[in-house]
């Protein structure tokens, strides 16, 4: 019985271990596979937790500079502990591995630490730096999620040419930097160092920052990052980046096409993520992945090898962490005979600056291109009573409806709180709950989400009356 298993799956980020989990409570045995030292994957060690951690404790250092006066709080001499800034994130970091160690012994699963490489649909050799194992599997499913990727002409060193992962620990705080890219990443590490006084500069390609999200949600962004005094550059094409030994160097065409030139401490590459399967050897099972390097799997998750599935970065959809625990989940039902579903139209999306921004459902410009018919309900957070007394009153909320049903096809929210108040709209579009059963719910007052109340009021056509 030794090393031989019902499941095993190949990466212990949120989607891998989400899986395992989900299969060792139906009753399989279950082994995880890791190549590095700790558990969790991009998510637990460099993406999603210390990045959060950083963002919380930026945010607490310029509420106590710019904002805390206004609260008749009197702070003299603040400074920032940048070794301790670090420190922190990383404490945050150990403390979420070490659960996941926990949960791995809670549900008898078996660790292995190595890189996971087929030998053929039954067996899967790992390596690691002090021996090799060989695991023998009824199903595997590869959740090895993805990389940073970058663009032509940039090459990330790891030095002065950067990506978030090598962001989330310097040794000290940058005097300036130049972050490639205007998406989710990179608005959110703009945030982090922008707040701890790093001369911060967004360079992003298209006409709007997170240029996958609605629009509105872009423009009001771009205006609330203005405030911490982060130049945003858009329509702008970086040709190419270099390492000067002290700094780095950043060759762009501006909106007007002419080349123009930056020089900052680090260029920070933040340009999306590529899927990772390397070192796995997926033609020894016969499995090619697409141009994109992603793995090609049918509705229920299954490659074309039907042992086999994957999730997660290395599938398509978009990059969630919460979009991968879902479809972990959704795998080890689906091997277990369950009739599982997930709906990815639904699938929230969050940025974590602050005000956050969070959205499920389709955009405006999505509606549009389809020829659907839809109504607006808009409220500001300047008119919540809840955001005046925290004053968090940048942003809205904006919620698109169906004039012939009621039926709630997106909502739109740049906000405090926003990442936790999309929750309930997730709810309300996976089951149908109309815009005008939303609108008379009883909200608690004064909260952020009552927001969401006066949006759906407005779509329905009777207006805001909440304040």
């Amino acid at each position: 019985m030794e090393n031989q298993y019902d499941i095993v799956v190949i990466g212990s980020g949120p989607g891998g271990y989400v899986s395992a989990i989900r299969a060792a409570q139906l009753g399989y045995r279950v082994a995880i596979v890791e190549k590095y030292n700790t558990l969790g994957g991009t998510c637990t060690n460099v993406g999603c937790i210390p990045a959060k951690a950083l963002l919380d404790s930026s945010e607490h250092y310029h509420q106590a500079k710019d904002q805390f006066h206004a609260h008749g709080i009197q702070v003299d001499n603040i400074a920032l502990d940048f070794t301790q800034f670090i420190r922190r994130k990383s404490e945050v970091v150990q403390q979420n591995t070490s659960g996941l160690v926990y949960l791995m012994k809670k549900n008898k699963i078996d660790v292995h630490t190595g890189v996971g490489s087929f030998v053929d649909k039954t067996h899967l050799k790992v390596t690691g730096t002090d021996k090799t194992t060989v695991l023998t599997s009824r199903y595997f499913v590869i959740a090895t999620g993805s990389k940073p990727s970058s663009i032509p002409g940039v090459t990330i060193d790891k030095q002065r040419i950067i990506t978030s992962t090598e962001g989330l620990s310097l040794a000290a705080r940058p005097a300036s930097m130049v972050i490639i890219g205007g998406g989710v990443i990179g608005v959110e590490m703009a945030s982090v160092y922008a707040r701890i006084g790093t001369e911060v500069t967004i360079i992003e390609y298209t006409d709007s920052l997170i240029p996958t999200m609605d629009k509105e949600l872009g423009k009001a962004l771009q205006k609330t990052l203005s405030k911490l005094h982060i130049r945003v550059l858009l329509n702008s094409k970086v040709q190419s980046a270099a390492n000067t030994g002290t700094s780095a160097s950043v060759q762009f065409l501006d909106a007007a096409g002419q080349t123009q030139q930056l020089t900052a401490d680090y260029c920070m590459v933040a340009v999306g993520r590529k899927a990772y399967t390397e070192g796995l050897n997926l033609s020894a099972v016969g499995i090619t992945p697409e141009k994109n390097g992603k793995i090609k799997v049918d509705a229920q998750l299954q490659t074309s090898v039907p042992n086999i599935y994957a999730i997660g970065d290395v599938i398509d959809g978009p990059m969630l962490a919460h979009k991968a625990e879902e479809e972990g989940t959704f795998v080890a039902e689906v091997i277990h005979g369950l009739k599982p579903h997930i709906k990815y139209d639904f699938i929230p999306s969050v940025v974590y600056t602050w005000p956050e921004v969070a959205a499920a459902g389709a955009t405006e410009e999505q509606l549009k291109a389809q020829g659907v018919t839809y109504k607006v309900g808009k409220f500001p957070y300047l008119a919540s009573a809840r955001a005046r007394a925290s004053m968090d009153t940048d942003g809205f909320v904006k919620v698109l409806v169906s004039p012939q049903y009621g039926e709630v096809l997106g909502v739109h929210i740049i906000g405090p709180r926003a990442a936790d108040v999309i929750a309930q709209c997730v709810v309300s579009m996976e089951y149908e709950i109309t815009a005008g059963e939303l609108a008379h719910l009883c909200y608690a007052h004064p909260t952020y989400s009552e927001a969401l109340k006066d949006a759906y009021l407005v779509a329905t056509g009777q207006g805001a009356i909440n304040i």
